[in-house]
């Protein structure tokens, strides 16, 4: 799955939607999508990561009490 960096407007390849998921988890790891060479993995903030069509990731992903 490939999600957009807010400020550079960067892809980013995610390597673990288990933690994409989890709403207890603030950063997942994933891949820059720049230049011919896969570059090394990084955390990310998911708080600084869109859906490359520019829609916010969903609540629930992100926030651990979205029910209350």
């Amino acid at each position: 799955m490939f999600l957009q960096n807010k400020s550079s407007d960067t892809l980013i390849k995610i390597t673990d939607l288990e933690t994409l998921f989890n709403p207890l988890r603030n950063e997942i790891e994933g891949r820059i999508q720049e230049g011919e060479e896969e570059q090394d993995i990084q955390p990310f903030p998911k708080q600084d990561l869109t859906f490359a069509s520019g829609e916010d990731l969903p609540r629930c992903w992100i926030d651990p009490n979205y029910r209350n």
